[in-house]
């Protein structure tokens, strides 16, 4: 979806250690350099100063991926999804906390959305803090195709809450989505944030331009639309590809 507050510490990503044996991605000279055994599938300029990149790892279980989000000031935060796009692990690079997935009451579904038009979740994360965050929501497909960069994707409607164990609401946000079926991934659109204050915000993050390897553009690790007007107000992707 969006990004975090504040300026990323750089030594902060140097210093991250994935899953497993993988090291943590690194940015030089405007280019990302994946862990070692991964490879970067597509890299995705989007709106409100923003890149991204999606790498598959040899190391993993067949259709777990990642995605790794940076402003202006470099790598913010990455987030592993599974096949079904199961929020599997999370890292927060500006602050340094990781959040994994613990309990499903009902798990995240790509298939159910895709073959059915809707899917409900509601799982459970924990931080390496302790503390643990339910989320509820789902996924409705609108039946809008669009076509951007020569990539096509669907249209989603989404309902998000975060809560605290004792079902206190933390933030919501709720808006659209794209997918893209054959990546099995979710990039963010239009959405409304709203805060446990009941403050609303509202965000732009749709892709711009998608770079695939050998294209122009593809490990590119530097924002290029609207990074004259964003501000400091943007909030952290949820998890799920940035959904």
């Amino acid at each position: 979806m969006a990004k975090r507050i504040g300026i990323l510490a750089g030594a902060v990503l140097a210093g991250a250690v994935l899953a497993g044996a993988v090291a943590g991605p690194a940015a030089s000279g405007g280019k990302f350099a994946p862990p070692a055994g991964c490879e970067v599938y597509v890299t995705v300029q989007l709106r409100s100063c923003q890149v991204s990149q999606h790498y598959r790892c040899a190391s993993e279980p067949e259709g777990y991926q990642w995605a790794v989000y940076s402003d202006g000031e470099g790598p913010y935060f990455m987030s592993q999804t599974d096949a079904e796009t199961r929020w599997v692990d999370s890292i927060d690079l500006f602050i340094g906390e990781r959040d994994r997935l613990i309990s499903e009451a009902d798990p995240a579904s790509f298939t159910t959305l895709i073959s059915g038009g809707r899917d409900d979740f509601d799982f459970r994360t924990q931080s390496d803090r302790g503390e643990i965050r339910r989320y509820v929501g789902h996924d409705v497909l609108t039946g809008e195709r669009v076509t951007i960069d020569g990539v096509e994707l669907e249209r989603t409607r989404f309902d998000l809450m975060a809560m605290t164990e004792d079902g206190t609401m933390i933030w919501r946000r709720k808006g659209q989505q794209l997918i893209n079926r054959d990546w099995r991934v979710f990039f963010g659109d239009r959405e409304i944030f709203e805060n446990d204050a009941g403050e609303q915000s509202e965000g732009i993050d749709t892709p711009v331009l998608f770079a695939a390897p050998g294209e122009p553009g593809y490990l590119d690790n530097t924002p290029a639309y609207d990074c004259d007007v964003v501000t400091a107000q943007a909030l952290p992707p949820s998890g799920r590809n940035g959904s």
